[in-house]
């Protein structure tokens, strides 16, 4: 016959201790190397990312996977605390450059069908979505990104200039908040 001796307080409150250093070390651990929350501010990536969307960023980008025409991504940017969400346009070893209107890279005219909604306005106002702009060569090591809102987005043609590998903080994954903004980020 076993027997049962009743728990004692101190055993209930090391038991609680454990389990709580336990979940905080599993959530910084998550928080620092896999999945962080950003949020947007601005509008140079309307009409895929709006001002106030929150998103999940997967940070896993430095240890495993690749960067890829199309992504989205967090940039780190120089200044304390301030960061950027773009697009990636342009991968090590691609020219990009801007012909009345139309991005092209390595030649080929870059099919977006996320700018439509941007197209739209730009067509209203009498301006080309994008502006022309010389060939550019992205060296190893960089990006060429841009803002899905072209008419109004600092990004690789004016301001931000390439982006280095290592400023890339993670691929923004999908929109949590607000809940009828909930979806993939593509």
């Amino acid at each position: 016959m076993s027997q049962i001796e009743p728990e004692t307080s101190k055993s209930k409150i090391w038991e609680w201790t454990k389990a709580i250093v336990l979940a905080v070390g599993l959530a910084m651990i998550i928080r620092f190397f896999l999945f962080e929350p950003y949020l947007v501010e601005g509008s140079s990536m309307d009409p895929t990312l709006k001002d106030g969307d929150r998103l999940f960023v997967n940070k896993t980008l430095q240890f495993i996977g690749d960067i890829e025409k199309g992504d989205i991504v967090i940039i780190d940017g120089k200044e304390e605390n301030i960061r950027y969400v773009k697009r990636i346009i342009g991968l090590p070893g691609d020219s990009v450059t801007a012909e009345q209107g139309k991005v092209y890279v390595n030649g080929r005219e870059l099919e977006e069908p996320y700018l439509e909604g941007s197209l739209m306005e730009a067509d209203q106002v009498g301006m080309l979505l994008t502006g022309d702009f010389e060939e550019i060569e992205v060296p190893e090591e960089s990006y060429f990104v841009m803002g899905d809102n072209r008419l109004n987005s600092m990004d690789s043609r004016n301001g931000l200039g390439l982006i280095e590998k290592d400023r890339i903080l993670g691929k923004s994954e999908f929109i949590f908040y607000p809940l009828n903004h909930f979806k993939k980020t593509e």
